[in-house]
């Protein structure tokens, strides 16, 4: 087996090739600013999975980043050849759902907007939650360019957010540190799962 190469040089000037296409598009292009900004998430996310303590979490991340790169491909398929990268579909979505469930069944009840910051590896998916959130705007703004990616992605990347919120609540509880509030001084307890 030869040794791999990590660079090709075919991007020199500034431009990349979609999957399935002959022609290329700047680097600058929507679509690469959108692939970009999704790839950023799942390295928030990476970052904070390096760190949690939550089994469920430790399980779950890397599931979820999965499913990330297969919406990346299916975004840099070309619009002719999307169907043969298919992305991510209602049981994805399904299976996000009720993970945030499970996951939010021992948190307390949030009486005010939360502070990240409590413990390092909360303030990481805390992190990551703010990073999904410009990388689901970059998906918004592209699918009005080029519709067709599909309700289940853009669903994905909404809840996707929400389940690294629930995460940061539930190690901040792991780390037996107290949420706080954005608004006063007061904290909320959080119980270890």
């Amino acid at each position: 087996m030869g040794k791999t190469l990590f660079f090709t040089g075919k991007g020199d000037r500034g431009d990349t090739a979609r999957l399935g296409g002959a022609g290329r598009l700047p680097k600058n292009a929507a679509l690469i600013d959108t692939i970009g900004a999704i790839d950023e998430a799942t390295c928030a996310i990476g970052l904070a999975r390096a760190q949690v303590q939550d089994p469920i979490l430790q399980t779950a991340l890397p599931e979820v980043q999965r499913r990330i790169y297969r919406l990346m491909s299916h975004l840099s398929a070309t619009p002719e050849t999307r169907a043969t990268y298919t992305g991510l579909v209602d049981t994805d979505v399904s299976w996000l759902e009720n993970l945030i469930a499970e996951l939010e069944e021992h948190l307390p009840e949030l009486t005010g907007f939360v502070l990240p910051g409590d413990s390092p590896t909360g303030a990481a998916c805390h992190v990551a939650r703010a990073t999904i959130r410009r990388a689901e705007r970059r998906l918004v703004a592209f699918n009005d360019l080029e519709p067709g990616i599909g309700p289940a992605n853009l669903a994905f990347m909404n809840r996707l957010s929400s389940l690294m919120f629930v995460a940061a609540l539930r190690e901040d509880g792991l780390a037996e540190r107290p949420l706080t509030l954005a608004r006063s001084q007061a904290t909320i307890p959080v119980k270890s799962p």
